[in-house]
C-alpha cells in the first residue's frame, strides 16, 4: 500500500467559524462535527479537521485548483476584501504569481494560517 495523508489538525480559535471560513473560499461543504473536530473533506480524500486550541503556531496549506475555481475563490476574496499576495512571505500584495506553469496566491485565514491556491504545482 502506498503512503498517503488522510487528515491533519487545523488548530482554530473558532473551529465553526474557521472551516465555514475556507469552505465558503473553496466551495466546499463542511461536515458534521465527529468528536472534537469540524472536518472539511478535500477531493482527494484528505480531510482538515478543525480543532478549537487556545495557542498554535501559523501552519501553511496549499490547494490545487483547476482554472474556474482559482477565479471563483480568488473573486470571493476580493469580494470579502480580504488581502492577498503573490508570495508566502506576504511582501507583493494583490498579485497572481505565474509559478509552476500556472497561477498561484496566498492569503491569511481568521487564525492566521497561511492558505495557498495554485493551478499547478508541477
Amino acid at each position: 500500500m502506498a503512503v498517503e495523508l488522510n487528515h491533519t489538525i487545523v488548530p482554530a480559535h473558532d473551529k465553526h467559524a474557521s472551516a465555514a471560513f475556507l469552505a465558503e473560499i473553496l466551495g466546499i461543504d463542511v461536515g458534521e462535527p465527529v468528536g472534537p473536530f469540524v472536518p472539511l473533506q478535500l477531493g482527494n480524500g484528505v480531510t482538515l479537521d478543525y480543532q478549537d486550541q487556545s495557542t498554535f503556531s501559523s501552519q501553511h496549506f496549499a490547494f490545487l485548483v483547476d482554472d474556474e475555481l482559482f477565479e471563483t475563490a480568488r473573486r470571493r476574496l476580493l469580494d470579502r476584501e480580504i488581502q492577498t499576495w503573490a508570495d508566502p512571505d506576504h511582501h507583493q500584495p494583490d498579485s497572481v504569481n505565474t509559478r509552476w506553469g500556472g497561477r498561484g496566491l496566498y492569503f491569511s485565514d481568521p487564525n492566521g494560517h497561511n492558505m495557498e491556491i495554485g493551478t499547478s504545482y508541477g
